[in-house]
């Protein structure tokens, strides 16, 4: 695993506006950074994060059968007690999923360590499955890389062809697509998976949250008046449980969402000890543990203090023996905490590199690259194209 300068493309931010990739600089700051690129090998990518990434989410699979048969574990995952059967419904009805992505530290020798599983609602899908393929594609038409040089990168074609899939089994419905207003991320990445699903022959609409209505206090409705019977949705589970209108939720055969409510345990941090606890010493987990558990630390000299609900890494704390250090400020906490061994990310040159998995239906579909300055990796950190050349 190597990072290497390249010559950006001349023009690309023009072509990156033509094509819809309208965050690819955000608060003046580039968020899309092709002035240098990673180089794997194909067997870092097989067995080092292909593998461990699909095995790990068969694990994270276990664990939810678990929590959802044990109500003290779903206390400690903070379900609000009056979505305890709606989570648990969803998870017997095996409610279709479309992905997830999971965030390791890896330096391209030791083994790939879980940070999070973002099962719920990952961003950065346009940029990986679409945007760096044609950087990749662009700058091997030119000489600049190898004609050899090649991605780990099917993410676009599993999504498509998972879109196939869910619409057998929903034949004549409209499938909604929503975010929240006032962010240009969220819309362009709603937007992406609006067009593999229209690719897919889905039909489709888009509303956004704000304007989703309620019908009769049962059914959803857009601005159209039309009733919602199919939606995906980038907002959380947890922010929807908490809110007025999610007292209508239950799962039935009238309303499904993408992605289903069994998602809400994958995404929550308190997989992270459960995972240790039933998988101990996995080459691929760091020691995690909840706050009760705590003494079950003692020989672990540094922890990161998580929030459950923690997204974007927001509200990180490093503990070093009796010292506490804030890294990221943030809304969440109130919720609760785990701690997880403190593990560092690689740092190549003045980047702290972090690599997110992705997974369409239990299949291993790609990787992107995040970097900052900084060991935590937030919102507006730079993402960064590979290549796979042996």
């Amino acid at each position: 695993m190597f990072r290497h300068p390249i010559k950006q493309r001349q023009n690309w931010q023009q072509l990156a506006e033509k094509l819809g990739f309208k965050f690819h600089t955000m608060h003046g700051e580039a968020y899309w950074d092709e002035s240098a690129y990673y180089e794997f090998n194909l067997k870092q990518i097989e067995e080092d994060l292909e593998s461990p990434t699909e095995e790990i989410h068969q694990m994270c699979l276990d664990i939810v059968d678990r929590v959802v048969k044990d109500e003290s574990l779903l206390t400690k995952f903070c379900i609000p007690e009056h979505k305890w059967d709606f989570v648990r419904d969803s998870w017997l009805a095996k409610e279709d999923s479309l992905y997830s992505r999971l965030d390791f530290a890896y330096d391209g020798h030791s083994p790939a360590k879980l940070y999070e599983n973002n099962a719920d609602t990952p961003t950065s899908v346009y940029e990986t499955g679409f945007w760096q393929w044609l950087w990749l594609e662009d700058n091997v038409d030119s000489t600049i890389l190898h004609r050899r040089s090649d991605q780990f990168n099917s993410l676009q074609d599993k999504l498509i062809h998972r879109f196939r899939q869910l619409l057998l089994n929903k034949p004549g419905h409209i499938l909604h697509f929503s975010c929240c207003k006032e962010s240009d991320e969220d819309r362009g990445t709603v937007q992406y998976l609006q067009d593999c699903a229209s690719a897919a022959g889905v039909p489709n609409k888009f509303v956004y949250i704000e304007d989703i209505g309620i019908s009769n206090g049962q059914q959803y409705t857009d601005l159209d008046d039309q009733i919602i019977t199919w939606m995906f949705k980038l907002y959380p589970w947890e922010f929807m449980f908490n809110e007025s209108f999610g007292d209508s939720l239950k799962v039935d055969t009238e309303m499904a969402w993408l992605e289903p409510a069994w998602k809400s345990l994958i995404s929550n941090k308190a997989i992270l000890p459960m995972l240790w606890k039933h998988f101990p010493h996995h080459p691929n987990l760091l020691p995690a543990y909840f706050e009760e558990e705590l003494s079950l630390s003692s020989s672990i000299k540094s922890l990161v203090k998580k929030p459950i609900f923690s997204r974007e890494g927001a509200n990180i704390s490093f503990i070093d023996g009796t010292q506490a250090t804030t890294m990221s400020d943030g809304p969440y906490g109130q919720e609760g905490y785990i701690y997880q061994e403190k593990h560092l990310l690689p740092k190549f040159g003045d980047n702290y590199t972090l690599i997110g998995s992705w997974l369409v239906n239990d299949k291993a579909a790609g990787i992107s690259i995040r970097e900052d300055s900084q060991p935590i990796t937030q919102d507006l950190s730079r993402f960064v194209p590979h290549i796979i050349l042996n």
